[in-house]
């Protein structure tokens, strides 16, 4: 019994030791990986802001869309608005930028984070990628599903993805639709 109790008190200690020193670790590192995180964020938005400037920050009401950001001209007039967007794919969560023009046409989007399949899924970060919803969602619809892509064969084996991805660009067409200009 005495021998079960020592294995056990060694185990206990081997753990609280392990515990604290991911806690510290944890602490180390927390700021970093937060900066890092915000730098991203930051340069991902400067990426799809379409050289428009960017103005305040808000949160949003919409499922799905985490903030908008809204996209200014020279002149300080209202043209357009960035959207996070969150979506689910095969790997999971993804989290996407997207700007669209205040008709609802995508201006740019790309892929913040994501955990889908290399090779299938993750082609969703690829810039050409992206390209196939630009222009779209104003006059023209944006695609619903593959079959409505010129080149189908471009997602073929991630479709999970596709539509999470295309989803969540139609529903933040939709919600820049209802805020016009404002």
């Amino acid at each position: 019994m005495r021998q079960y109790l020592k294995v056990a008190f060694i185990l206990f200690a081997i753990c609280a030791v392990a515990t604290i020193l991911l806690a510290a670790i944890n602490q180390i590192t927390a700021p970093y990986i937060a900066y890092n995180t915000e730098q991203t964020t930051i340069a991902t938005l400067a990426a799809v802001s379409g050289g428009y400037e960017q103005g305040e920050q808000r949160s949003s009401d919409a499922d799905g869309v985490n903030y908008v950001v809204p996209l200014l001209d020279d002149d300080g007039s209202l043209v357009g608005y960035i959207l996070e967007l969150s979506t689910t794919g095969y790997g999971g969560e993804i989290v996407m930028a997207t700007s669209y023009y205040t008709d609802g046409s995508v201006l740019s989007s790309k892929v913040m984070s994501d955990d889908e399949t290399p090779g299938l899924g993750k082609n969703a970060e690829e810039s050409w990628y992206m390209e196939m919803f630009v222009g779209l969602g104003g006059d023209d619809p944006l695609p619903a599903s593959k079959n409505d892509l010129a080149d189908p064969s471009a997602v073929s084996g991630a479709s999970v993805t596709f539509n999470g991805v295309s989803s969540a660009i139609r529903a933040g067409s939709e919600y820049v639709k209802t805020l016009g200009g404002r």
